[in-house]
């Protein structure tokens, strides 16, 4: 067997294999078009150029195949050709623009989450679920030395973060099962890996309380507390956190300082969010008028 063709089998069966732990098996799945978003996904925070062979790799492909999706997405002005390998554009800020666009949610909570941020000197974040992971969709930081870096767009898994844990606390228990069956993609490896009885008592108490908080159960240094964010039918959209250096912040300060705080926020951001939800749509007529001025 030749080298090429070596080469050819072994990408096919690497290819399948990421088929199979996507569980890709609808009949209406494109295999195209969630191997190019694979290549974007490719490129992390602290490694912005990549050569072929560092993508493949990257996103379980064959190099012909990774070459293929690179050029393609080359020519549509998401990836850019340099010496050494290829890099993102900035054009790929508009597939996650168009997301936190549609919602409106950036708008209406950065200003309170600023105010947040203001009175207690700690950064504030909010999130969504996305699977068994959160997405960071509005961040309003302040210079502090952490062990993982937030931006917009982040993600981390759920059950190990006060985010997450809220937003799972809202999912009805068949969703929820489902939702924690999904493997994380976030790349984390946390540091609390709970038992299922576990997190199922941590969990009812989020449910309990209406917030919830983690100390270090996603990497050392890193604690918070979170509270959900509702729209206008009360519906869970979003949870909202307050974050700290655990060398620097107890959890007494968290919960009886700054948690009073994060719940005004999260019921000003509610209230805002509601209020946008019951607008009147209007539809301008763009007939020019015959009635004479």
């Amino acid at each position: 067997m030749s080298c090429s063709l070596v080469h050819c089998v072994q990408g096919d069966a690497e290819e399948l294999q990421g088929k199979k732990m996507r569980n890709e098996t609808g009949p209406d799945f494109i295999e195209a078009l969630a191997r190019g978003l694979d290549v974007i996904r490719a490129f992390k925070p602290n490694q912005p150029m990549m050569s072929l062979s560092e993508v493949a790799t990257a996103a379980g492909l064959a190099r012909p195949t990774a070459r293929r999706m690179l050029l393609t997405l080359e020519e549509l002005g998401y990836i850019r050709i340099v010496q050494g390998g290829f890099t993102l554009t900035p054009h790929v800020l508009e597939l996650g623009m168009a997301y936190i666009g549609s919602t409106s949610i950036w708008d209406i909570a950065r200003p309170h989450m600023e105010q947040l941020v203001r009175h207690t000197g700690e950064s504030s974040s909010l999130a969504q679920l996305d699977g068994s992971d959160i997405v960071y969709v509005v961040r309003v930081a302040v210079p502090k030395i952490i062990t993982l870096a937030v931006t917009v767009g982040t993600r981390f898994p759920a059950l190990q973060t006060s985010l997450g844990k809220v937003l799972l606390a809202d999912l009805p228990s068949e969703q929820l099962e489902r939702v924690l069956a999904q493997p994380s993609r976030s790349g984390i490896i946390p540091l609390w890996q709970p038992e299922a009885g576990e997190f199922d008592h941590v969990l009812c108490e989020v449910r309990t309380k209406g917030w919830a908080i983690t100390d270090e159960h996603l990497a050392y240094g890193i604690r918070s507390v979170a509270v959900p964010v509702h729209d206008g039918t009360h519906h869970v959209v979003a949870a909202l956190n307050v974050s700290v250096h655990a060398a620097e912040t107890s959890i007494e300060t968290l919960i009886e300082k700054y948690l009073p705080l994060l719940l005004q926020t999260a019921a000003a951001i509610s209230a805002d969010w509601a209020i946008w939800q019951s607008r009147p749509e209007i539809t301008l007529n763009s007939k020019p008028s015959s009635t004479p001025v």
